[in-house]
C-alpha cells in the first residue's frame, strides 16, 4: 500500500475535521506534480506541532483542491531539544547538511559566519542562501514526514552564538577533533536545551573555543575520524537521539 503523500498547510492550528482547500504552491504540487485524484489519502502538516489526514474531495484546475480532513492532531515539542549551530559551508554543503539534519530530527538549525568559513553571508547572496537553508529544511521536513519543522534563524556570529543558544542551554558540545572527552560518554539532560557546535571545514579557532566555553560550552570528540562540516551535525545529533532517548 502507497503512504499517502505530505503537504505543509499554515491553516490547521485551532481546526477540526472538515473540508480544507490545498492550494499555491502545495496545491499545484499536488494536483500537477503527484496527480492526486479523488479519493487518494493524504496528509498534512504546519511544521509547528499540528497534524492532519484526510481525503481528496475535490479537484479544482491545477493548483488546487479540496481535502475532507478526518484526523487533526496535536503533538508536543520533542524533548530534549537540539539545536545544531552549524558553520556556514561552501557549495551545497550546508543545504546537504540541513537536509540530513531535518531527516535526523534535530528541532533548530542556527547559521553560524566562523571566522574560517570560506563562505560568508553578506546582502542578496546572504537572503539568499537563508533561504535555500529554510526551503531545505521544510522540504527535508516534509520528506521525513515531521510534525514540527526545524527553525532557521538568520546567521549568527560568535559572539551572538555564546550569549545566544550557548547562555540558554543545559548542555552544549563543541566538536573538536582534538577534545579529550567523547561525545559518547557525556553526561547528557533529560530534559532542557541541547546545543551541538559545528565548526567549518578550517576548524574552531582557539578564540572561539574560549569564547563558547566562557559561556557554559565545552569540547567533545565525535570520534576516531575526522568528519565534514558538512556530515558532522548529523552523526552528532543521531548519536545523541539515541543517547536521549529521542530514538527509543
Amino acid at each position: 500500500m502507497a503512504t499517502a503523500p505530505v503537504f505543509v498547510h499554515d491553516g490547521l492550528t485551532g481546526r477540526g475535521p472538515g473540508p480544507l482547500t490545498l492550494a499555491g504552491p502545495e496545491g499545484r504540487h499536488a494536483v500537477s506534480v503527484r496527480r492526486l485524484r479523488v479519493g487518494e489519502a493524504v496528509v498534512l502538516t504546519d511544521g509547528e506541532g499540528t497534524g492532519a489526514s484526510g481525503t481528496v474531495a475535490a479537484v479544482d484546475g491545477r493548483d488546487r483542491l479540496t481535502i475532507d480532513v478526518t484526523e487533526v492532531s496535536q503533538e508536543e515539542p520533542p524533548r530534549p531539544r537540539l539545536t545544531v549551530v552549524q558553520a556556514l559551508a561552501k557549495g551545497d554543503r550546508g543545504e546537504l547538511a540541513v537536509a540530513a539534519m531535518t531527516e535526523t530530527g534535530v528541532d533548530a538549525i542556527v547559521p553560524w559566519s566562523a571566522a574560517r568559513c570560506v563562505t560568508q553571508w553578506h546582502g542578496e547572496r546572504g537572503a539568499r542562501s537563508l533561504e535555500k537553508w529554510r526551503a531545505t529544511a521544510r522540504e527535508a521536513g516534509k520528506q521525513a514526514r515531521r510534525v514540527w519543522f526545524p527553525r532557521v534563524p538568520g546567521p549568527m556570529t560568535t559572539r551572538q552564538v555564546a550569549e545566544g543558544p550557548v547562555a540558554g542551554a543545559t548542555f552544549v558540545a563543541v566538536l573538536h577533533e582534538s577534545a579529550d572527552q567523547p561525545l559518547a560518554t557525556a553526561p547528557l539532560p533529560e530534559q532542557g536545551d541541547i546545543v551541538l557546535i559545528v565548526g567549518p571545514e578550517g576548524g574552531v579557532t582557539p578564540e572561539e573555543l574560549d569564547a563558547f566555553a566562557a559561556a557554559g560550552a565545552r569540547a567533545y570528540r565525535l570520534g576516531p575520524t575526522v568528519l565534514r562540516t558538512s556530515t558532522a551535525g548529523t552523526a552528532a545529533a543521531a548519536l545523541l537521539m539515541g543517547r536521549t532517548g529521542r530514538w527509543a
